[in-house]
């Protein structure tokens, strides 16, 4: 049998400097565990290649994971003493971040997700989480989506679609945009934004407020919420103001040409520098990709600490932007924010070749809707769907937990290839085995009525499928750890993908049904436990599980 704890010997011997000969290993680990005694607890101890194993008493391990899991319930494994020691703080978390008027690429889905994850991880763990989308919600192409809108726009279709309706404007006004009267227009109307005209505001406010009445609603069909919808439009009073700073502190260089730097050099060469300012006096309107910081950037940071005194910041964007954040949180030093250390990014690689039947992905929604039907029609085709209450529903569910798993198997900062193929196969380590394996469980509950534990003969549960799921549950605080350390979730995805695996392999060779009653007892109460952790892991990774499919 596989032992359930494991003592590496040369962890705990002194003078053990990587060059121990593995015989001398060996020798060492068969006197150790010659020297140690079984106990009520400790039911075999043997020794291994370099190892003393040691396997815990079998009706202790079934009856102590059972009842911590019934006991704890969705708190399970976050209650462990790994986490006894770790100070509940206060995080902000920055994600997804569209920009109006502009494609819901997949990256700001990755965003999405991942901050998503992040957040829930946090609050699992008793953090106080501030979640924040920071919109492009300001800028030049406000100037001609204002002029595009009086040409090409339509009330009615701002109301009813905003997000489409102004992308469709936008991309209108951009090709009549090569004319020179139509980007003086766009220039007029951006500085009559700049100077707070309430005709232009009062239609900018209108994009704004009907894109993210329009953004919750479709984050409400991913189960993701924002405490705060801020944007670049809060920081233009509060962007002149960190200009004051850098120029008061000396750090505000101007080149020969004009444009504004801070220089970021150990040797203060100007080997490296950051750009701040455009030569023509004006904040640069921020393009993340390249190393340009604009004031709003820090002056957004600077106001969420005022306001909510943080203890840890967190950006969550693809890795192209690193450097951008390497340069903003180096700045924020240089002018004695010493809580800048606080700040990190958390990035992640690029995604090719998401298309949807109708080509190239634009909103968010297509997305949605294309995993939902691709997944009502995997369902259809199935013969085991039963007459389920609400496909379209289900369907969704499944759906996204597909992409989710898909994203998250592997770590973060690598791309790779999507396939709809690939995620939506039933079988296999993809989210739709997950809540395949869920429902199963849950319906296995549904039939044999709900176990109850204060009677369950833990005797019963001697087979080795039984005490590889123990073994199994027993581990679960481990990875959330490992995850709430790098914030990477793909610890958590490997142990519930073996869970499921697991978990299929007892229902196959453990039935309920027909077993003696205390039998059928104990193995419904495993069963509970496992749909129980299964469920909890796949809430924190985003995922809605399904009861029936």
């Amino acid at each position: 049998h596989v032992a359930d704890f494991q003592l590496s010997i040369a962890s705990v011997i002194e003078d053990c400097s990587g060059d121990c000969l593995a015989q001398d290993l060996h020798l060492q680990a068969q006197q150790l565990a010659e020297k140690l005694k079984c106990d009520s607890v400790v039911s075999a101890i043997s020794a291994g290649p370099g190892t003393v194993n040691f396997t815990i008493n079998r009706e202790l391990l079934a009856k102590t994971v059972l009842q911590q899991v019934w006991k704890d319930g969705s708190e399970y494994g976050v209650k462990s003493e790994l986490f006894s020691t770790v100070p509940r703080q206060k995080a902000v978390i920055e994600f997804s971040s569209p920009n109006i008027a502009k494609k819901f690429h997949i990256g700001h889905l990755r965003s999405t997700i991942v901050g998503n994850f992040i957040a829930n991880l946090k609050v699992a763990l008793g953090h106080e989480v501030v979640r924040i989308n920071y919109l492009g919600d300001w800028g030049m192409q406000f100037g001609l989506l204002g002029v595009g809108f009086q040409s090409f726009g339509n009330k009615e279709k701002l109301k009813s679609s905003p997000l489409q309706h102004l992308f469709e404007v936008y991309v209108q006004i951009n090709k009549a945009a090569e004319d020179e009267n139509t980007k003086k227009l766009a220039k007029d109307f951006f500085r009559k934004l700049e100077e707070h005209d309430e005709q232009a505001l009062s239609i900018w406010k209108q994009f704004r407020d009907l894109s993210i009445e329009e953004y919750i609603r479709i984050y409400k069909r991913l189960g993701v919420h924002f405490d705060e919808y801020s944007g670049e439009s809060f920081y233009q009073e509060k962007a002149q103001e960190v200009l004051k700073m850098l120029e008061d502190k000396g750090l505000l260089q101007k080149t020969i040409k004009g444009t504004g730097i801070v220089d970021l050099s150990e040797k203060k060469d100007l080997s490296t520098v950051s750009t701040v300012m455009r030569s023509d006096g004006t904040s640069l309107y921020i393009t993340r990709q390249f190393l340009i910081i604009s004031f709003r950037d820090l002056a957004a940071a600077i106001d969420r600490m005022n306001k909510h005194s943080w203890d840890t910041m967190i950006y969550v964007t693809d890795k192209s932007q690193s450097n951008h954040f390497q340069h903003l949180f180096q700045i924020l030093k240089l002018m004695g924010y010493d809580w800048a250390e606080r700040c990190q990014h958390v990035s992640f690689g690029l995604v090719q070749g998401m298309k949807t039947r109708r080509g190239e992905v634009i909103f968010l929604e297509d997305v949605l809707n294309e995993v939902c039907s691709r997944m009502l029609q995997n369902m259809a085709s199935t013969k085991t769907t039963k007459e389920i209450q609400d496909p379209v529903e289900t369907a969704e569910k499944v759906g996204l937990a597909a992409l989710i798993i898909q994203d998250f198997r592997g770590l973060l900062s690598s791309d790779y290839q999507f396939s709809w193929d690939r995620a939506l196969q039933s079988r296999g380590d993809t989210g739709v085995f997950l809540q395949y394996t869920h429902a199963r469980l849950h319906s296995l509950e549904q039939m044999h009525g709900n176990a109850e534990l204060t009677d369950v003969n833990v005797a019963c549960l001697q087979e080795p499928g039984a005490i590889s799921v123990l073994q199994h549950l027993l581990r679960y605080d481990e990875v959330l750890y490992r995850s709430s350390q790098d914030l990477q979730p793909k610890h958590i995805v490997s142990y519930l993908l073996t869970l499921g695996h697991l978990a299929a392999v007892a229902h196959k060779t453990l039935p309920v049904k027909g077993s003696a009653p205390d039998v059928a007892q104990a193995r419904l109460c495993l069963f509970h436990a496992a749909r129980s952790v299964l469920a909890n892991g796949m809430k924190l990774l985003g995922i809605t599980p399904v009861t029936q499919m």
